[in-house]
């Protein structure tokens, strides 16, 4: 029997709280930046690290859901390999007669 593997879903709510916390993060950093009582070119650079930061991170998420989805396809593969094998071996067979 052939068992078809669970794959998680994301539901739209999740999805949509993720983006509205990831934009309040976002903002309240930025605003935070802007009313700190320093010099411009301290924020410039605090801002430029806020999003040095932000994308590092969208990158880093992206080299983990993809290294994932490579072990995934792995398994897949290995996965019908041994079917291939499973169903092409005859138990009864004798070989050299």
């Amino acid at each position: 029997m052939k068992t078809k593997p669970i794959q998680p879903t994301m539901t739209a709510a999740y999805y949509t709280q993720c983006v509205i916390s990831f934009g309040i993060a976002l903002t309240s950093v930025a605003v935070g930046i802007a009313y700190l009582p320093v010099n411009p070119w301290v924020r410039a650079f605090l801002g430029v690290g806020v999003m040095y930061t932000v994308t590092t991170a969208f990158a880093l998420a992206k080299c983990v859901r993809d290294r994932q989805e490579l072990g995934n396809m792995h398994s897949r593969v290995d996965q019908a390999r041994l079917e291939k094998l499973l169903s092409e071996h005859d138990p009864y067979k004798v070989d050299g007669v």
